[in-house]
């Protein structure tokens, strides 16, 4: 078994993958918390699904490297989209806690466990759709090591996508959840085992797992190139600043970062009231004849 036939590029290939997914979805993340209002669910939706593609794309971009000696591999069309759904709609829901609860703890854990659980099942669920003249056998403790890695990364990067700001930590987190992808994968492929059966099987004999899975790879790279496009066509997805068109009329100027109106220094204050002419100094009241 060898799960880097095509040597460095594959892993390499995969990881990056998985760092666009993250960088976007949680770029999209920040934005959404940021900006509130109507526009709130598209940009968590935007984000739930660059997440959830990135995860499923690298997962199986490093399957493309995973060969098993003599054995050809096919995978499962149902199966292998169902676990790119698996991974939209975990992440969409992880994303869609802390989007609108906040950075509070509850809301990290609770989201950083939804997105962890849906990073593994993407993996194991890929791995059942796997068609080979043999059968897998599992380890254990080294599937829980691989859940626990993808559960606290994901929380890390959820924290990091509502906590910190500016364009660098957010790529810092995109990092984040790529290492959880990627971390998880790999150590989810060393619990691995396989016992061949010895015939290999005729619907799959003669293709290779690139020929069978690069068609299904197409649709989500596209889609998060397209992502990466509206990402970098707004420039408060760059830098961190809010969207000032939502924001209420009396906090646009802070919300921009333009202080408040001062007020002149010869201008009174704004509890003064004129004094009656009688007050006036110097002022006589004309006597009536």
């Amino acid at each position: 078994m060898d799960g880097f036939s095509h040597g460095l590029v594959t892993p390499v290939a995969a990881y990056l993958m998985a760092c666009l997914g993250g960088v976007l979805g949680l770029r999209c993340t920040t934005r959404a918390l940021r900006s509130g209002g109507a526009v709130r669910p598209g940009w968590l939706a935007l984000g739930a699904v660059s997440i959830g593609s990135g995860i499923w794309t690298m997962h199986f971009v490093a399957m493309t490297g995973f060969a098993v000696d003599g054995v050809p591999i096919g995978y499962d069309p149902v199966i292998t989209f169902a676990s790119l759904g698996v991974a939209v709609v975990m992440t969409a829901i992880g994303t869609f806690v802390v989007g609108h609860r906040g950075a509070n703890t509850m809301a990290l854990v609770t989201g950083g466990m939804i997105t962890g659980l849906g990073i593994a099942t993407v993996h194991y669920l890929g791995m059942a759709g796997m068609q080979l003249s043999g059968r897998f056998e599992y380890d254990t403790p080294t599937v829980a090591l691989s859940v626990v890695i993808a559960v606290v990364a994901a929380t890390a990067a959820l924290w990091a996508a509502v906590s910190v700001r500016g364009l660098l930590p957010s790529l810092g987190a995109g990092l984040v959840m790529g290492v959880a992808v990627s971390g998880m994968h790999y150590t989810g492929m060393a619990a691995v085992t396989v016992h061949v059966d010895g015939a290999a099987s005729p619907s799959v004999e003669g293709d290779s797992p690139l020929t069978l899975l690069a068609p299904m790879l197409v649709g989500p790279v596209v889609f998060l190139v397209l992502a990466a496009v509206i990402v970098m066509s707004d420039p408060a997805l760059l830098t961190g600043d809010p969207d000032v068109r939502h924001a209420p009329v009396l906090g646009r100027a802070a919300a921009v970062g333009v202080p408040a109106q001062r007020r002149p220094p010869h201008a009174e204050p704004a509890n003064w009231a004129a004094p009656s002419r009688e007050a006036r100094p110097g002022f006589q009241r004309a006597r009536r004849p």
